[in-house]
């Protein structure tokens, strides 16, 4: 477990003490640390003065605002109408094979986590998915498996 405190109180101070601060706050948490524990989100609901409920609300409601512990590489699948119909099943199947894990779940040595998200803004050039930051678009199974290879490389 991650100690946030002194992370919190910095980023108060960066962005405020007000019920708009929250989701700059929570992506800092998550920017540092990969993703937001219980403590994280009662220190940030006493921070900004609201309830530890409606901070989990929020950090739930978005996904990129992770509640779990993540690997170091969040490879988010969108699941969109066009994802789907342009094959990501396939490539959704395929991280399954090479990464011996299940959507939701992250590898055993916490490299990867596989995850799918709602649409990422890459519907035109489906099937698309983001490792961490970076969208990958156009995606076959074959482009999938050399692009997580690099990744298992670094």
């Amino acid at each position: 477990m991650y100690q946030t405190g002194n992370l919190v109180k910095e980023l108060t101070e960066k962005h405020g003490r007000e019920r708009k601060s929250l989701i700059p706050i929570l992506q800092g948490i998550v920017e540092k640390y990969n993703y937001l524990t219980d403590d994280a989100m009662v220190e940030v609901a006493k921070e900004l003065d609201i309830s530890a409920a409606e901070v989990y609300g929020t950090a739930s409601f978005y996904t990129f605002l992770d509640t779990a512990v993540r690997g170091k590489y969040v490879i988010r699948v969108c699941k969109t109408i066009t994802c789907s119909m342009k094959g990501k099943g396939e490539i959704i199947q395929t991280l399954e094979d090479m990464l011996k894990i299940k959507v939701g779940e992250t590898t055993s040595d916490r490299m990867f986590s596989l995850v799918e998200t709602n649409c990422i803004g890459w519907c035109h050039k489906a099937p698309a998915m983001l490792i961490n930051e970076m969208p990958y678009t156009d995606l076959t199974p074959e482009k999938v498996v050399e692009i997580i290879k690099g990744y298992m490389n670094k």
